[in-house]
């Protein structure tokens, strides 16, 4: 099933999470859909808020469906630690046709739970890296626009304002 993807604006997106606790048939289900939604929607990653959930879970897949190995699933994930910087375009299923030059680590390490629940520590870089710190900040109420500058995420704001007003949104 593919799920709406829930645009910036909406509440879910800046509330908290909590963290998963079932791993069951039910679970699989919903980190399937969650993949077959992020594909449809061309993206590397996708969090529970992003779909209407307040679950502590996203999805992540960088070689966008290329390498079945590639698939991760990180339910109540934590980053343990972060090194140097990396500085790229970034953009967010969430806020559509919006991308800005975003800093995040050029190595990030996460420790998860997987789709069984058993938990596990993995280290990425580039754009792992982003997609671990991106969808942990979805995780956290948080979008990439928040780490733009005030004046760059004013405008962004304000072009969404525009579109909402329009009826684009």
């Amino acid at each position: 099933m593919i799920y709406p993807i829930v645009k910036y604006g909406q509440k879910v997106l800046e509330d908290g999470t909590k963290p998963v606790t079932e791993f069951n048939s039910e679970f699989e289900k919903l980190v399937a859909d969650m993949f077959e939604t992020m594909y449809a929607a061309n993206g590397v990653g996708l969090a529970a808020p992003q779909i209407g959930l307040t679950h502590r879970l996203s999805v992540i897949d960088i070689s966008s469906g290329q390498d079945p190995q590639a698939k991760l699933v990180l339910a109540n994930p934590q980053i343990v630690s972060v090194e140097g910087k990396q500085v790229e375009d970034e953009g967010c299923l969430s806020l559509p046709d919006f991308r800005a030059k975003t800093a995040r680590p050029l190595r990030a390490t996460v420790r998860a739970q997987n789709l069984k629940g058993e938990e596990f520590t993995m280290t990425g870089e580039g754009l792992l890296a982003r997609a671990f710190c991106h969808e942990i900040d979805h995780l956290d109420g948080k979008l990439f626009i928040h780490h733009l500058t005030r004046l760059k995420r004013e405008s962004i704001k304000r072009k969404i304002r525009k579109l909402a007003k329009a009826g684009e949104w």
